[in-house]
């Protein structure tokens, strides 16, 4: 599947091969079932590990906008459904700061599916601006793991990787400490 996403790119000219990715990004964040991991290995293939990183972040950043816009829209009634969710039920009743930052911690913890996220707060009472802001600023350190994965970590310099660590740390704990925070305020 790589192979043929890079035969595609190969045959257009930079400008299209970068929107086509990002199109690709999109409409794969919409579906919600396919993982975007062959999107980020053929970006990076293509476009080196910084052009492809980014490429694959923007595309990422949109098709989970262009997602929550659509799932809200077709999810409108089932708000009420989806809050007695146990799993689900503190993302859908938040709204605000506590919103913002469940989403963004949701997007940096790996493994948690993106397309549920989206569902979630697409449901709940959080604008989009804040959406956007959240689930983009969450979703550079699994955009940046996935490409380190897909690049090799051991073709990286050790001050690279160092570097990659402390900043990942240095987003979680800020982020877990306001969660803990607020939770235990409202008890």
């Amino acid at each position: 599947m790589i192979d043929q996403f890079i035969t595609i790119l190969d045959g257009l000219n930079i400008v299209f091969a970068i929107f086509f990715s990002v199109l690709i990004n999109v409409f794969i964040n919409v579906l919600g079932v396919i993982p975007s991991f062959f999107i980020t290995a053929g970006n990076l293939f293509y476009f080196g590990f910084w052009g492809g990183t980014l490429i694959s972040f923007i595309g990422e950043s949109i098709g989970a906008l262009v997602a929550f816009f659509l799932y809200r829209k077709g999810l409108k009634k089932q708000r009420q459904k989806w809050s007695t969710h146990n799993k689900l039920k503190l993302l859908v009743d938040s709204s605000g700061k506590e919103a913002f930052l469940l989403i963004l911690l949701l997007r940096v913890i790996p493994y948690v599916p993106s397309a549920l996220v989206t569902l979630a707060a697409s449901v709940s009472k959080i604008s989009w601006t804040s959406f956007f802001i959240a689930s983009s600023v969450g979703k550079i350190p699994a955009v940046v793991m996935e490409a380190l994965t897909v690049y090799g970590l051991k073709e990286l310099m050790p001050s690279i990787k160092f570097l990659l660590i402390i900043l990942s740390v240095g987003l979680l704990v800020p982020i877990i400490k306001s969660i803990i925070r607020y939770h235990f305020k409202k008890e």
